[in-house]
């Protein structure tokens, strides 16, 4: 019999936090080409539309930046609900707008929610995780965020229909619904055993792993034990070296894993991913593609179903594996739509329009640039898209692992309003060489992952710094078969009696709070 609560049922629902970063990613995918839209905004170019898009990541950032402490101080759990409340607000105040400013007012007051459950929910789907279905856990969240676009874009595809300002306004109203739930959902379901850790909360703790792990809620299963003392003696060489987490931050023993945690956020979104889920119609529109607003769901659905193997075979393939090979088809996507621009396009006739290089007459190259796209946005969702999200909260320790994760996700949010804020501008200024820059990064994004990101596929949490001090590089790390899982070894050796049982937990309680 399955259990209805279970890792993969709480992981899925806490993903909601992803599907409201899905909702607002496509909050503005086809509003921005209603008439509607840009009669009552005054029709928005360059640096103002950029200026609203960007508008997400920036309060994205202040989010990011918050959730260090607050999902600290207040566990994982109640810190996503907060940022659900602020959802609720922020998709009021865009509902409700007046004019751009409280657009833009409401769009930051929704990314700092963003930037909370963007950093949060990937950290509490790791710490409840198996170390084998982690991989695939978390790619939940990316699934959730490209579940939450393609609902989102044809809930304004159907009120694209409509002669009112309701072609915009429900829309961003409706963003409430799934807020809503995950804020209510989430009383019933349990915090993070490694936070309730850290707190000195050990009873819970137990109860929570063995919940987690076992059908029966055994606390006496040696695997439950073992990840147990695998956590306490983590914890323990914490306290004992008495490190400050801040400083910790970018000490000698640290900086390197907490570099690549940024570093691969920020690839992630130098991948050029941005500039389709933004700005897809205007991509298809220059390359003459008639009916955009329907032909652009086609990439929306492929983002969720291409996901879908991440989420079944990444904790197979491996995280580096697939970073690689999804840069490299990224950038020949790239590149070739690139190419067709430069070779076939031309100066746009049309005054006053987002984009100033079209297509006219090509319909072989117009279905090719457009096949492109979709298969870009595709070789994202199957490599960046999930293991961006899944990377760093596994290569950094519970003591600083909220705050890491908050500055990677923050790093991730700061590129994102950069490039949300030039993209529009770009368009219109050097064309069809956007495509080339962006094909270029992820060749850079190739050669950096080879060099610098070591494989954690099959890694305890607590096993990583097993990884990063070794003495091969990094990229050379660990790309043998172990002759034994570690903690498989710890579990056998509590059952044959050889490792010592946890000791009493209500002793256990009194020791650690009289430190």
């Amino acid at each position: 019999m399955i259990r209805l609560l279970n890792v993969y049922t709480i992981s899925a629902f806490a993903a909601l936090g992803g599907a409201l970063f899905g909702f607002e990613i496509a909050s503005m995918s086809v509003v921005l080409g209603t008439d509607q839209y840009k009669e009552f905004y005054g029709n928005p170019l360059g640096a103002r539309q950029g200026g609203i898009t960007s508008a997400m990541a920036a309060g994205s950032l202040v989010g990011a930046l918050g959730s260090s402490f607050l999902g600290d101080m207040l566990s994982r759990k109640v810190t996503i609900q907060l940022g659900a409340v602020i959802w609720c607000i922020g998709a009021t105040l865009q509902s409700a707008s007046t004019g751009v400013g409280m657009l833009i007012v409401g769009r930051i007051v929704a990314g700092v929610c963003i930037g909370l459950t963007s950093a949060l929910v990937p950290i509490y789907q790791s710490e409840i995780a198996p170390r084998k279905i982690r991989g695939r856990v978390v790619s939940l969240q990316h699934f959730a965020i490209t579940c939450g676009i393609l609902i989102q874009y044809f809930i304004q595809y159907g009120c694209s229909f409509l002669d009112s300002q309701a072609v915009f306004r429900v829309p961003w109203a409706l963003q409430c619904v799934p807020a809503i739930i995950l804020f209510t959902g989430l009383f019933w379901f349990p915090r993070s055993p490694r936070w309730l850790a850290s707190k000195d909360r050990w009873d819970e703790a137990l109860r929570v792993l063995a919940f987690l792990r076992t059908p029966n809620r055994d606390i006496n299963d040696p695997l439950v034990l073992a990840e147990y003392k695998e956590i306490e003696e983590q914890i323990r060489i914490e306290r004992e070296d008495e490190s400050n987490s801040y400083r910790e931050l970018f000490g000698k023993k640290m900086h390197k894993r907490v570099f690549l945690a940024m570093a691969i956020q920020v690839w992630s979104q130098l991948t050029g991913i941005n500039l389709f889920l933004y700005f897809i119609v205007y991509i298809l529109q220059s390359a003459g593609i008639a009916h955009t607003l329907l032909v652009s769901s086609i990439q929306y659905i492929l983002l969720a179903v291409a996901t879908i193997p991440s989420i079944l075979w990444t904790d197979q393939w491996g995280r580096r594996l697939s970073m690689l090979v999804g840069a490299l088809s990224m950038a020949f996507w790239l590149y070739l739509i690139g190419g067709l621009f430069a070779h076939f396009g031309e100066p746009n006739p049309v005054q006053n329009q987002a984009y100033t290089w079209v297509i006219m007459g090509q319909p072989a190259v117009s279905h090719c640039i457009q096949a492109s796209s979709y298969l870009t946005a595709a070789s994202f969702a199957m490599s960046w898209g999930p293991v961006s999200w899944m990377y760093p909260p596994e290569i950094v320790p519970l003591r600083i692992r909220a705050k890491a994760v908050a500055l990677s996700t923050a790093t991730n949010w700061a590129i994102n309003f950069v490039l949300g804020f030039a993209i529009p501008p770009m368009l219109r200024r050097i064309r069809w060489r956007i495509f080339m820059i962006f094909g270029s990064f992820n060749v850079a994004a190739f050669i950096y992952v080879w060099m610098y990101a070591p494989e954690t596929k099959q890694r305890t949490l607590e096993e990583m710094d097993e990884i990063f001090e070794h003495e091969k590089p990094l990229w050379q790390s660990f790309r043998g078969r172990r002759q034994m899982d570690r903690l498989d070894a710890l579990a056998n050796d509590i059952e044959r009696g050889k490792s010592q049982h946890p000791e009493h937990l209500e002793t256990r309680e009194m020791n650690h709070r009289g430190r």
